[in-house]
């Protein structure tokens, strides 16, 4: 019975939250890679940002996680998604599996997740410095020009890759003319 009780306290709500977001982030990703249906993919994607969004917002990042949702899942994924209206086949073959290609990529990916939890845990991390309260127009231009300026030209740089690949795979299905 105490198990339910601390279920229903501020912290294990916020721990819940946090293990469906995480969930629901996860799945996403999985059906963005294993689904055969190239629509599915893209849900699958859409799902996965959407858990990103409310990763952010656990951060307490709501202008991030806003735009997150506005720009990929609602531009991107929309942009995806008319690119696959205009191109011919939905589904994707079949790869042949080679037992020794999963392996390698089963090896590579668990020695990317061994890098990262040492380096995450090899790292002194510095507590957050205190936010401002006045979250205006002004105040995000200027963290967007000044703080945040690498990660603003990172997302526009996506965003002209993503609208590129989108007019080069409705191109490539009508015909080179």
């Amino acid at each position: 019975m105490n198990w339910l009780i601390s279920l229903i306290t501020p912290v294990g709500l916020a721990s819940g939250a946090f293990i469906m977001v995480v969930a629901m982030t996860l799945l996403g990703a999985l059906i963005a890679v294993a689904a055969r249906n190239i629509f599915h993919n893209v849900l699958g994607l859409a799902l996965c940002l959407i858990g990103v969004a409310g990763l952010f917002l656990y951060l307490n990042s709501p202008f991030v996680a806003l735009m997150e949702i506005l720009i990929y899942v609602g531009a991107i994924c929309i942009a995806i998604c008319f690119a696959i209206m205009l191109s011919a086949p939905m589904y994707l073959p079949l790869p042949p599996r080679h037992p020794l290609k999963i392996l390698g990529a089963l090896a590579g990916a668990g020695l990317v997740f061994a890098f990262l939890a040492l380096l995450t845990k090899k790292t002194t991390w510095a507590a957050a410095s205190v936010r401002s309260d006045d979250w205006s127009i002004t105040t995000i231009g200027h963290y967007l020009l000044t703080d945040y300026v690498l990660i603003f030209e990172v997302i526009s740089l996506l965003l002209v890759v993503a609208m590129l690949g989108a007019v080069v795979t409705a191109r490539g299905g009508r015909g080179s003319s």
